[in-house]
């Protein structure tokens, strides 16, 4: 059975295709291009991006943070089709993934505050 319904489009009808393998290639192009920039960030280490912290984090982190969520968003998306599903269901699979990564942050930012004053102040103790 042909899917000839699926949307040929990419960034909210801003880049279409005329073929699924043209969309295909075109999202391959965009997702590699993102990884690239993530590759030479990390290679590059960009002296204001390592300096400068938001939310107890360097930005440099949070530009990795937010770039590998765009390429989740696609890799769903487009190469397993969430696009094609209706809205209850892409809900659920977003929203679901939003919580769960909001949550993992935080714990990333609590345990990691908790490591830094472990070795800044030495062992921790509790008095109970």
């Amino acid at each position: 059975m042909a899917h000839d319904n699926h949307n040929l489009a990419i960034f909210r009808g801003a880049v279409k295709f005329k073929s699924n393998q043209q969309k295909i290639w075109g999202v391959f192009v965009f997702l590699s291009i993102v990884t690239i920039i993530e590759v030479v960030l990390g290679i590059i280490k960009p002296a204001s991006l390592t300096e400068n912290t938001f939310l107890a984090m360097k930005l440099l982190n949070w530009v990795f943070i937010i770039l590998t969520i765009v390429k989740a968003y696609y890799i769903t998306w487009d190469f397993m089709h969430m696009r094609d599903e209706k809205s209850g269901l892409r809900r659920s699979v977003v929203w679901t993934a939003i919580f769960l990564i909001a949550y993992l942050i935080l714990i990333l930012l609590i345990e990691g505050d908790y490591i830094y004053e472990v070795y800044k102040n030495g062992a921790v103790k509790f008095d109970f």
